[in-house]
């Protein structure tokens, strides 16, 4: 940085006809080199989204959770100011390589990369020895605000979020998804049948699990979040209890036999969805809880529940909203009480308002005989 200039190692490029650069700026500079627009002005007037301000510290908290690992994607911008290129010679490879000046009075706005941009600046506060590491940032010459709004329509049009099953099976930081993989891969019939990166099933799908319904019943069933320590034991009691957990479900066993297909026991079956898989998590923690030593044997209550979609009068209004599967958490809430019923113990508190509250006129739960 000179007096009147920033200046800054660059790659020049070309797209659509036009030339771009791709710079390396030290993390302690971004916030103050690079502007977003006033969130309090009209959104046809930005060229941006306004702050999410929740997903700040989060962002922040992973890069300074992680300062020997954590990775940080480009910033893309548009420079709204005199910008000169200086290749480093005029010809060759290097004609690509060389200083891009910029005005000390140009505006640098964010078109992609706002919320990295605030999250670094809360880092650097927390973390100070931060600073001097860098971020690549992509830099176009500014067009107009009708060009900015396009650019970031265009960077955010393809975007794709990653299921949460592939997000738990490239996690290594997260102990419960590790926990989730190491009893995927210890039980065979998860192991065989778990699909690692679709969060829904679709009908011509031959797997029957998801990792993600698979660990968020897990999570149920040890009592423990994503912040939460996860020793050795749990992971033993977690295959223990799916293990018996499958040993008491025949039709899941079918799957595993191949003599039914995943499409045709999601299609006929309440408990081939996973609110029923967190449902039983939950109603077996709770029987452990209350039998610690003859869990096992009520378990076996599990074959007589009628888990058919066709018991309309069972799961209609608690599984099933005009005959399509519900996912609501107090529809899970629902199911566990029928499994709750069936293993003989009283629902608590905000189980029984539930109930009561979407089943007023629903006839006295039984199982089968």
């Amino acid at each position: 940085m000179d007096g009147n200039s920033f200046d800054f190692t660059a790659i020049r490029g070309i797209q659509a006809g036009s030339a771009y650069y791709v710079i390396m700026v030290p993390l302690k500079t971004v916030p103050r080199l690079f502007t977003f627009d006033d969130e309090s002005m009209p959104p046809d007037l930005r060229a941006q989204r306004i702050l999410n301000k929740a997903r700040i510290p989060s962002i922040a908290g992973y890069i300074v959770d992680n300062p020997s690992d954590y990775i940080l994607s480009s910033l893309c911008a548009s420079i709204d100011g005199e910008i000169v290129f200086e290749p480093v010679a005029a010809d060759g490879p290097l004609r690509r390589v060389g200083k891009l000046r910029i005005d000390m009075g140009a505006t640098i706005l964010i078109n992609d990369g706002q919320h990295r941009r605030a999250a670094i600046e809360e880092a650097i506060r927390e973390r100070p020895a931060l600073g001097d590491e860098t971020i690549s940032v992509v830099v176009f010459a500014d067009h107009g605000l009708k060009r900015s709004q396009q650019m970031f329509a265009d960077l955010n049009m393809h975007a794709v979020r990653p299921t949460k099953s592939i997000k738990l099976l490239y996690n290594h930081r997260d102990a419960l998804a590790g926990l989730s993989r190491d009893l995927v891969a210890a039980v065979p019939l998860l192991r065989d049948f778990t699909s690692f990166d679709r969060t829904s099933l679709s009908n011509r799908e031959v797997k029957f699990f998801t990792l993600s319904s698979i660990h968020q019943a897990t999570a149920e069933l040890i009592g423990k979040k994503k912040a939460g320590k996860i020793e050795k034991k749990d992971a033993a009691f977690a295959i223990d209890f799916w293990t018996a957990v499958i040993q008491e479900m025949p039709d899941w066993q079918r799957i595993g036999t191949r003599d039914v297909t995943a499409f045709e026991m999601r299609r006929d079956y309440i408990h081939a969805h996973g609110v029923a898989v967190q449902a039983i998590a939950s109603a077996g923690a709770q029987l452990i809880a209350a039998r610690p030593d003859t869990w096992k044997q009520w378990l076996a209550r599990l074959r007589d529940i009628d888990w058919s979609r066709g018991n309309r009068a069972l799961w209609d209004n608690r599984a099933l909203v005009a005959g399509k599967l519900n996912k609501s958490r107090n529809n899970i809430i629902l199911i566990t009480n029928v499994i709750m019923r069936a293993f003989e113990l009283p629902l608590d508190v905000e189980a029984q308002r539930v109930e009561d509250l979407y089943s007023p006129d629903a006839p006295p739960m039984k199982v089968a005989s």
